[in-house]
């Protein structure tokens, strides 16, 4: 009887065993697959960080660069229109500050555009003069033009004007400058494409 009890005590022991080692093994090889299957998805989650990551970058070297070659292109014209514009200024600002300033040079050109105005029935004038010149100009005013004063024609003096004058039919809303600043953008427009091609071919 006790044989037949530790016979079935093993049996029971060895079919025990047997199933739960099968049952283990079932649980290992699907711990496995699943643990497989985890790290090949990860792998491919891996793959995607990377490939976008790379994509970014691509992006921002792409921006970057094109940036860059704005800025510089920006740069590049902004120095050449400063080159310019000291040439211009070296070449043109002395000659015409020079000019501008002379008062009988001043008392002519004003004597000439005022009687053309006079001659096209528009004597009704506005002339402002630079401040700087009003001793000067006031006693031309009054030997040469005076005759056209008594059709209309007014002389003020500005500080905004550092040569040359403005002149203003009245009651228009617009005037004709002769400064000295406007002589100088005029010259300078016909003068840039020369230095530009003189200076960078």
């Amino acid at each position: 009887m006790q044989n037949k009890l530790q016979e079935l005590t093993d049996k029971l022991y060895n079919e025990g065993l047997a199933k739960g080692k099968q049952d283990a093994d079932n649980l290992l090889e699907k711990a496995r697959a699943q643990a497989a299957e985890i790290v090949e998805k990860a792998k491919e989650e891996a793959a995607a960080i990377v490939a976008a990551a790379r994509r970014e970058a691509d992006d921002t070297k792409v921006r970057v660069v094109g940036d860059v070659k704005m800025a510089s292109t920006q740069t590049m014209a902004a120095l050449r229109q400063q080159i310019e514009q000291m040439i211009e200024a070296k070449v043109i600002g002395a000659k015409v500050d020079d000019t501008m300033g002379d008062k009988q040079f001043m008392g002519k050109l004003l004597e000439t555009v005022v009687g053309a105005f006079a001659k096209g029935n528009q004597s009704s004038l506005d002339v402002m003069l630079p401040e700087s010149m009003k001793k000067d100009l006031d006693a031309f005013v009054a030997n040469n033009i005076s005759k056209e004063l008594s059709k209309g024609l007014s002389f003020s003096f500005t500080d905004a004007i550092e040569g040359g004058f403005r002149i203003a039919p009245k009651g228009e809303g617009y005037f004709i400058d002769f400064s000295d600043d406007a002589f100088k953008a005029l010259l300078g427009e016909y003068l840039r494409p020369a230095t530009t091609k003189i200076l960078f071919g």
